[in-house]
Formats: C-alpha cells, sequence, structure tokens
C-alpha cells in the first residue's frame, strides 16, 4: 500500500532551484531587495569618492580591493575553478558590472548630477530585458516593446532637454554604462541558474584581479592631486563593500532564487531611491523635472514587466512524485549537489 501511495502522490519542484535551493520566494525577494537598495547608493558614494580622487584611480581602487576581498572569500571557502562553458559568461560580468559600469558612471558624475544620471540609469531594468530576450530568445507582445519605447523617449527628452538641446559627453558615458550593465546583469543571471550567485560575482571580481591591482597601484602613484577626506574613504569602502560586494552577492542570489523577471521589477524603485539619497546625502536640488521623468520612467517599465514573457526561473511545477524504485538516484543526485556546495 506504501508503495502504491508513493508512486501516485505529487510534489512541488521549483524550476530551477539554482544557488537558492531551499530558500523561499520571500527570502529571494528580499535578498534581491537589499541589492537594489545597495545599488542605490552607487552614486552618491562615487560622488563622495570623487571628492578626493580622480574617476580612474577610484575605479581603480573599487575593483582592486573588491578583488582581493573575493579572492579571499574562494580560498577560504575552497571553491572550485568554475566549469569551462561558465568562463565565457563570467568574462561578460566582469567587464560589465566589476569594470564598465563603474569606470563609466564614475567618469559620468565627474560632470553630471547624482539625480541627473538616476534618471538616465533608471532604463537599466529595461535593457537588461532587451538584453536578456536577444541573448536567451524570449518573446515579448508589441504593449512590451511600446512601454519600452515610451520609456526611452522619456528619458532621452529627460537628457536633451538638461543639457540645453544636446546631448552631453557623459549622457553618452551613462548610456554606454546601460548597455554593458544590461549585459553583464543578463549573463550574471544566467549563470546564477547553475552556480552560486555569490560564485558569479566572486569569480567576476578575482578574474579582474591580476589586472585591476598593477593599475590601481599604478592609479594612486600618480593620482596628481588625491586626498584621502572622509568622504573619499566612506564613499570608497561602500562601493568596494555595499555596490561591488555584498550588494551584488545578494543581488545574484536573489535571481536565482525568485528568477531574473521578477528580481528586476524590484530595480524599478532603484532611481527613485538615489534620487532621495541626493537630496540627503549630497544636498543637491533636483530639477523639477527629474522626479517626474522617473516616476514616468517607472510606469513604463512597469508595464514591461506585466506583459513581458512569462516562464522561466522561479517557476513551481506541480509533478508526480518519483517512485521507490527512483528513489535511490534521485537521492544520489541531491548528494552529489550537496558535496560539490552546487545547486542545480
Amino acid at each position: 500500500m506504501r508503495s502504491k501511495d508513493s508512486a501516485t502522490a505529487t510534489t512541488s519542484i521549483a524550476v530551477p532551484a539554482g544557488s537558492g535551493a531551499g530558500t523561499s520566494a520571500r527570502t529571494g525577494m528580499a535578498l534581491a531587495a537589499a541589492g537594489v537598495v545597495a545599488f542605490s547608493l552607487t552614486f552618491p558614494a562615487t560622488a563622495w569618492a570623487l571628492d578626493g580622487l580622480s574617476a580612474w584611480t577610484v575605479t581603480a581602487l573599487r575593483i582592486a580591493l573588491a578583488g582581493l576581498v573575493a579572492g579571499v572569500a574562494l580560498l577560504v571557502m575552497r571553491v572550485a575553478a568554475p566549469a569551462r562553458r561558465h568562463w565565457g559568461g563570467l568574462l561578460v560580468v566582469a567587464g560589465g558590472v566589476v569594470v564598465g559600469f563603474p569606470l563609466l558612471t564614475a567618469l559620468a558624475l565627474e560632470t553630471s548630477s547624482t539625480s541627473h544620471a538616476a534618471v538616465v540609469v533608471g532604463l537599466l531594468p529595461l535593457t537588461t530585458a532587451a538584453y536578456g530576450s536577444w541573448r536567451r530568445g524570449t518573446r515579448h507582445p508589441a504593449a512590451f516593446w511600446l512601454a519600452a519605447s515610451a520609456g526611452a523617449v522619456l528619458v532621452a527628452g529627460f537628457a536633451l532637454w538638461e543639457s540645453g538641446g544636446g546631448l552631453s559627453p557623459a549622457d553618452l558615458l551613462l548610456f554606454a554604462a546601460l548597455v554593458v550593465c544590461a549585459a553583464g546583469y543578463g549573463e550574471g543571471g544566467r549563470l546564477a541558474e547553475e552556480m552560486p550567485g555569490w560564485q558569479v560575482i566572486g569569480w567576476a571580481l578575482a578574474l579582474c584581479l591580476p589586472l585591476s591591482l598593477p593599475v590601481a597601484v599604478l592609479a594612486v602613484a600618480v593620482e596628481p592631486d588625491g586626498r584621502l577626506t572622509g568622504r573619499t574613504v566612506v564613499g570608497l569602502a561602500w562601493l568596494v563593500l555595499g555596490s561591488q560586494c555584498a550588494g551584488l552577492m545578494v543581488w545574484y542570489r536573489g535571481m536565482a532564487v525568485i528568477g531574473v523577471g521578477r528580481a528586476s521589477q524590484l530595480q524599478l524603485a532603484q532611481p527613485v531611491l538615489t534620487l532621495v539619497w541626493a537630496v540627503l546625502l549630497l544636498g543637491e536640488r533636483m530639477s523639477p523635472l527629474a522626479p517626474l521623468t522617473a516616476l514616468g520612467v517607472l510606469a513604463c517599465i512597469a508595464v514591461t514587466q506585466r506583459t513581458a514573457g512569462r516562464g522561466g526561473p522561479g517557476t513551481v511545477v506541480r509533478t508526480a512524485a518519483p517512485s521507490r524504485a527512483a528513489a535511490p538516484t534521485a537521492a544520489h543526485a541531491t548528494g552529489s549537489d550537496a558535496s560539490t556546495g552546487q545547486a542545480r
């Protein structure tokens, strides 16, 4: 009788388990939200770091110090090297979120206000969705792309208005940052389905360390007017520990649990949060158009999220439980995953 019941019972399987196996959706949402809060402080922290150092030095120190933290963590945890098929994606993550986005935004913030940059970067969830659609062949309905186009028009119009009718070099840098960061998020989300999320950013940072460490030493040595003010130290510390390490670690972990689509919805709050931090921490007077544009962009991106193609990570599937004959095989597979520290 027990055998019959075992063969006909049903169970719930989260697809994919990813690095968030055994973690509830609520916990995944909380982790992803914590990542968004950390990212929302990135621009104010960068502005503080630029108080005493150049954009090149800030970026080099940010990458090198975060790489040292990641390298030590990987060594202490005795993490095995990623599979060969993962290295291509890790290179994209490294080029996008470790090097490209920090450098381009730091250069932009030398001449642009934090509130202005926050609105432009409000298109990041959209560009991430566009990259994911191209990379993974996801199809979206016409309403998705209509809302996406409306958001792009709002952002371009705001940038043109603020710069007096033409795009400034800072805007071009910010738009480039959107592209490379979207690629880094998209590839990181894909990798987080196959390996723990913290290892995704950990290996991307460690991958840059052989280059970033000597560059950081050189940047500090040739810094023309460098000085370590209190704001510079606090800003740089947050960029390393908050944005680059902890923020991306919980962000990729959250994406592995709830999926890239659901996690990206939480990032819609990032521009608004950054605008608040710009006023509270930097004393900026934002343009009256900035919050209106931010809300418009959030509305457009919200439509894209609601009309986006369904499925993918985080889906819960009802399926028949394995029979008693298949149980040992399933148990063996589970044990194998646990021993390697890699969740399916």
